[in-house]
């Protein structure tokens, strides 16, 4: 208890100090382009979030490190007349024997009147706030809506088609690859086959979405820096089922071996989602609904029962700039239920943002308080984050 106190009284007294040098300077767009010749081109970039985190649960010691939530280059280039080619890597995730994370690493053609083709490994089209780049979150952590541990997809490497109306009014994409999925019993955690372990199952998923943006285009940005009133609803759906390539914890039969860890068959979920910007506020609402099944269908335990969950999530996310484009106070509420869970797992979260260069250069403070952990009740955790972040 004393490092959350500590780490409270740490949150506002680097947020206080840091309002004392703020400049009305403008914020870059991000990137540098290093070649911009006809169709040759090559630009560099990426971002570093250091963070400060502290974990209080109500049984057990508290825990707190200082580490690199994300350490992200990018290159990206083109050679060819409309064709362009990006990868990027995290090495704030490197474990074990990862030395780093592939993240963005695809091929994409431009050619196509208001479409994007890409082949490659690329966000799966499902959950508004996964979609939203976590360098332009108001919240430090995403909530169980965005979050790729509780049933929302990760990158996929396959084959992905963007597009939208001439206006921007409307947004579609489709998409078809490989995704794999960590078998863990407490969670449903999809990955890409790109970073995958030993015991990932691996599959087939397809996904789509479409998004309506009534009073004009809202990008996957949170904070209103803006200030112009604009909406967005948006509706996702997903399918996944193994392949049977790879199950560790399933003999022959079908039965399945140990526990703790149950090989998933099959996973299909829907989205709907929904923002608002206006007069420096910025609210995000989403729900999730996920329908999983394992392979034996006696599994009882984390988040099955008898072998099948439906994982329903739900979140809302608010801030407002109680100083346009510098300082955002932030509130957020979050809920997950299970088949298999006593009671529903919430987090109500509280926090401030402080924009040097919009999302660029910004410090972020979020206090989350968590119930019922893993659907257990009375099993609770405080938790503090503090991160400081710089996008080039």
């Amino acid at each position: 208890m004393k490092k959350l106190y500590n780490g409270l009284a740490f949150t506002l007294g680097i947020s206080l100090l840091t309002l004392i040098p703020l400049g009305l300077s403008p914020a870059h767009a991000g990137g540098i382009t290093l070649i911009d010749e006809g169709d040759k081109k090559l630009e560099i970039g990426g971002r570093i979030q250091l963070q400060y985190h502290i974990s209080d649960p109500d049984v057990g010691q508290s825990k707190d490190e200082v580490f690199f939530r994300r350490f992200r280059p990018y290159i990206q280039g083109s050679i060819h007349k409309n064709w362009i080619g990006k990868f990027e890597w995290d090495m704030g995730q490197a474990s074990d024997d990862n030395e780093m994370a592939v993240k963005d690493a695809y091929m994409q053609y431009q050619g196509f009147p208001n479409m994007t083709l890409t082949l490659g490994n690329s966000k799966t089209p499902f959950s508004r706030e996964f979609l939203t780049s976590s360098k332009e979150q108001q919240l430090v952590e995403r909530t169980f809506v965005g979050d790729h541990n509780y049933g929302s997809p990760d990158r996929m490497m396959g084959l992905k088609l963007d597009g939208h109306a001439s206006d921007k009014m409307i947004e579609y994409s489709l998409a078809f690859g490989n995704e794999s999925i960590d078998p863990d019993n407490k969670k449903l955690d999809f990955d890409s086959p790109a970073n995958k372990n030993n015991d990932f199952n691996e599959g087939w998923l397809g996904a789509a979405r479409i998004d309506f943006h009534p009073l004009g285009h809202l990008k996957k940005s949170q904070g209103d820096f803006e200030r112009t009133t604009k909406a967005t609803i948006g509706l996702g759906v997903f399918t996944w089922n193994n392949d049977d390539d790879n199950n560790s914890y399933t003999d022959a039969a079908g039965n399945l071996i140990g526990t703790g860890k149950a090989d998933v068959d099959k996973a299909t979920g829907y989205e709907v989602s929904a923002a608002i910007r206006a007069m420096g506020l910025s609210v995000d609402a989403q729900y999730n609904s996920v329908d999983a099944d394992t392979i034996d269908p006696t599994v009882t335990g984390g988040i099955y029962k008898n072998g099948s969950t439906t994982l329903k999530s739900y979140a809302v996310e608010a801030g407002f700039m109680v100083v346009p484009s510098k300082v955002e106070v932030v509130a957020g509420y979050q809920s997950q239920d299970a088949d298999n869970y006593v009671d529903a797992w919430t987090r109500t979260s509280l926090g401030l943002n402080v924009y040097f260069e919009k999302h660029d250069v910004k410090l972020q403070s979020t206090y989350q308080m968590g119930e019922n952990l893993d659907g257990q009740k009375n099993n609770d955790r405080d938790e503090v984050f503090v991160q400081m972040q710089y996008v080039f």
